[in-house]
């Protein structure tokens, strides 16, 4: 028996003014925290700082830190996101411009128009101490 099970991360990286990295991709509607998927023969930590380089040129300078594992069902079934957040960084140049369409630095309260849903509950749970769900 096979089991269609896909690891994917995103990571919550903020500037020193507390505005948190939002990308927009090509081929999905929305702002969301950069990521993707866990390729094969690699960890969830070396993914989220590959895509964070890839995607907005984010250079990480310390082991990510894992804020939660969340089902992804909703949109893809037997699909999972690792959730990390980068606190030191340093911005070098994006390697991945043909699959990002635009990326940003937002303050929390005035996020783009059609930032998704998902990225919103976890700035909740993470800025706020919102209730943490096991869904994404």
């Amino acid at each position: 028996m096979r089991r269609g099970l896909t690891l994917g991360v995103r990571g919550l990286v903020r500037d020193e003014l507390g505005r948190v990295l939002l990308v927009r991709h090509t081929y999905t509607p929305g702002w969301i925290f950069p990521g993707g998927g866990v390729e094969r023969g690699e960890d969830a930590v070396t993914a989220v700082i590959r895509e964070l380089e890839e995607e907005a040129g984010v250079e990480s300078n310390s082991s990510p830190r894992l804020f939660g594992l969340y089902a992804n069902n909703a949109h893809f079934p037997g699909d999972h996101i690792a959730f990390y957040q980068l606190d030191d960084w340093t911005q070098g140049t994006a390697t991945s411009t043909l699959e990002i369409k635009e990326a940003g630095f937002f303050a929390v309260d005035e996020l783009p128009t059609g930032t998704t849903g998902g990225t919103k509950r976890r700035l909740d749970e993470v800025l706020n101490n919102g209730l943490i769900s096991p869904n994404w």
